[in-house]
C-alpha cells in the first residue's frame, strides 16, 4: 500500500477523533444550556408567587422539593438574634461582603435560617456595622433557597462566621428543630426596621453562552474534516503535477537534442559544399 494512502488514513482518523471530541463537548454545552433554561423558567414561575405558610412547602420531613426553590413563604414568630452568624466572601457591591444569617423561630415550632441581606466589609475581620433584626413578634416574607456545600478547599472562618451557607454547620449550635434543607432570602419584614442590610438583587435571566459554544464545537468538528480533505487534495494536485510534468521535460530535452542534430547536419552540408 502506498505511503500516501497510509498517511491519508491517519489524517482521517485524527479528524474523526477530533470530531468525536467536538460532539461530546457540544452535547455538554447543550445540556448546560437546557439546565440554564430550566433555572430561568423556575425563577419565572416561583419568584413573584404569593407567599404561603412554611408548612405548605416544607412538610414534617423537612425536605425542600426542587420545584419549590425561590417560592416565597410567610413566617410568623421571632428572630433568635443572639444566634446570628455571618457568611464570609460574598460578592456584593463589587467587593467581598458578608451576609447576615439569623435563625427565625416560626409559629409552627421549627427554625428556619433567614439570610437578611449583605453588609460591606470593615477594617478588620468583621463588618463595621450590622443592622439588628426587629425584636418581638415579626412577620417575615422570604424566598426559599437550598443550602450550600462546604468549600472543597477546606477553608474555615473565625468564630461567629461560616465560609458558606452550609445549614448543618449553622444549625450545629442551636437547641431547636432547625430546617437544614433550605434557608430563606429576605424579601420584607413587618415591622420594618430603621436600618437593614443590603437587599438581594433579582436573579439574572441571561441564558449564558452555552448554546453558542455548542454550535461552535459542531463547526470545529466539521472544519477538522475540511482541513484534512484540503491537505489530501493539495497532496493529490502536487503529485499529479509532478507526475505529468516529468514526461514533458523529457520531451523537451529530446526535441532540443533533435534540433541540435539537424543543425549539425546543415552545418556539415554547408561545409561540404564550401
Amino acid at each position: 500500500m502506498s505511503n500516501r494512502f497510509v498517511r491519508w488514513g491517519v489524517y482521517l482518523l485524527i479528524a474523526a477523533a477530533f470530531a468525536v471530541a467536538c460532539v461530546f463537548l457540544s452535547n455538554w454545552q447543550f445540556e448546560r444550556n437546557e439546565g440554564r433554561e430550566a433555572q430561568i423558567a423556575l425563577v419565572e414561575n416561583n419568584y413573584d408567587a404569593e407567599p404561603v405558610a412554611l408548612g405548605d412547602l416544607i412538610t414534617a420531613d423537612g425536605a425542600l422539593q426542587p420545584d419549590d426553590e425561590w417560592r416565597p413563604v410567610l413566617l410568623r414568630g421571632e428572630y433568635l438574634a443572639d444566634e446570628q452568624v455571618l457568611v464570609r466572601n460574598r460578592p456584593h457591591g463589587g467587593t467581598s461582603a458578608f451576609e447576615v444569617l439569623v435563625p427565625f423561630l416560626d409559629a409552627d415550632g421549627r427554625v428556619l435560617i433567614v439570610d437578611r441581606g449583605w453588609v460591606p466589609p470593615g477594617e478588620g475581620d468583621t463588618p463595621d456595622a450590622i443592622p439588628a433584626p426587629p425584636s418581638g413578634d415579626v412577620e417575615v416574607v422570604v424566598r426559599l433557597r437550598p443550602g450550600e456545600p462546604l468549600p472543597g478547599s477546606g477553608r474555615g472562618a473565625p468564630d461567629g462566621q461560616v465560609p458558606t451557607i452550609h445549614l448543618p454547620t449553622v444549625a450545629a449550635g442551636l437547641d431547636a428543630d432547625v430546617i437544614t434543607s433550605a434557608y430563606g432570602q429576605l424579601v420584607e419584614e413587618t415591622p420594618r426596621p430603621t436600618t437593614s442590610p443590603g437587599a438581594f438583587t433579582s436573579p439574572t435571566d441571561d441564558p449564558g453562552p452555552h448554546l453558542s459554544y455548542a454550535i461552535q464545537w459542531i463547526l470545529f468538528g466539521i472544519m477538522g474534516f475540511v482541513f484534512i480533505f484540503h491537505m489530501i487534495r493539495t497532496e493529490v494536485v502536487r503529485h499529479r503535477e509532478e507526475t505529468e510534468g516529468a514526461p514533458t521535460v523529457k520531451k523537451r530535452v529530446r526535441r532540443r537534442d533533435r534540433d541540435a542534430d539537424v543543425e549539425d547536419e546543415l552545418l556539415d552540408d554547408v561545409d561540404s559544399r564550401v
